[in-house]
């Protein structure tokens, strides 16, 4: 096998590697005195915190119509690295990444439940995809910048829900570099349809709180396909509630119990309640009874109705109550 003389290099002194990736990391301190990034950090944890952008100077002006700003952040950050990697070929950009057959992206900050970010799509990759069947509605706000390219994308609107189906409201829109786009997806969901070459935004985003979910729709008819927890905390707990019950902890049946009883999300309060009533019967039935006194509460009903079956199947538990 051949081994390029510089990669030979690097195996026997490990201090290339390091002095390479020092110049990188040395470029993106660079630009981050040169784009203020102290100020967009602050504003960045503002948003994060809930302000909204229009109070946010540094954050408005990269998604104002219009604006320069966009360009020369995104500029001046591609000057500087390619600048450092010419010079260091084997160094790697110190910013986290990822990349599939479609979208690259490139994280440029972060502070809490906020991120802003740099994606490039891949038009010849996206149009090799086969059509989406399905649409997904995810409380999160976002707003995007055009930097470069154009794209012909669905923008879905969620309409009037009924029991298990929703209508979804379609209408197509040109992007262009320059454009500005604002959305909460909780109820609006942008899909590409096509990129002729490619498309390169500059992307900032809100992350729901704990509690919420993302709820897909088959774009067919409609109906709901999935839900899934919208915040990666909820998903650890519903794993580690379902986890608890098929090592069949019943030592910890009080605690789920008060998972269940406490402020979050419907589907993790409702997979704490299951797995409560399947290791303790008595516990879980006393947390059943006390959500369907609740009447505020958004699992009162079911739980109201899981009681009365509950006690239609096992008329023992009467004695509880």
């Amino acid at each position: 096998m051949h081994v390029p003389a510089e990669l030979e290099a690097l195996r026997r002194d490990h201090t290339l590697q390091r002095r390479a990736q020092s110049a990188v990391q040395a470029g993106l301190a660079q630009w981050q005195d040169r784009c203020g990034y102290p100020a967009l950090l602050e504003d960045l944890a503002g948003f994060a915190a809930g302000a909204g952008i229009d109070g946010l100077p540094r954050l408005a002006s990269l998604f104002a119509a219009g604006s320069t700003a966009p360009q020369e952040l995104v500029g001046e950050l591609v000057r500087v690295l390619t600048a450092q990697l010419a010079e260091q070929p084997l160094g790697h950009v110190p910013l986290r990444h990822h990349s599939d057959a479609v979208i690259t992206s490139l994280l440029l900050a972060r502070s809490g439940g906020a991120t802003l970010s740099l994606e490039a799509i891949d038009g010849a990759e996206l149009a090799r995809c086969p059509a989406p069947v399905s649409v997904s509605f995810s409380p999160s706000e976002t707003w995007e910048y055009v930097l470069a390219g154009s794209a012909r994308i669905d923008r879905f609107r969620l309409g009037m829900t009924r029991g298990d189906y929703a209508e979804l409201h379609r209408d197509a829109i040109d992007l262009a570099a320059g454009m500005v786009s604002h959305r909460d997806g909780a109820g609006e969901a942008l899909m590409l349809r096509s990129v002729p070459r490619s498309l390169i935004t500059l992307k900032l985003q809100r992350r729901p709180g704990r509690g919420v979910v993302v709820r897909e729709y088959a774009l067919a008819d409609g109906r709901l396909l999935h839900e899934a927890a919208a915040h990666s905390q909820d998903s650890r707990l519903e794993l580690a509630a379902a986890l608890l019950g098929r090592m069949g902890r019943n030592d910890a049946a009080p605690l789920l119990a008060a998972m269940a009883l406490e402020p979050g999300g419907r589907s993790l309060r409702w997979q704490a309640l299951r797995e409560c009533l399947g290791l303790d019967s008595v516990v879980g039935f006393a947390a059943v009874s006390r959500l369907a006194g609740r009447t505020a509460d958004p699992l009162a009903a079911p739980a109201a109705a899981l009681r009365q079956q509950l006690l239609a199947t096992y008329p023992q538990l009467a004695a509880l109550a």
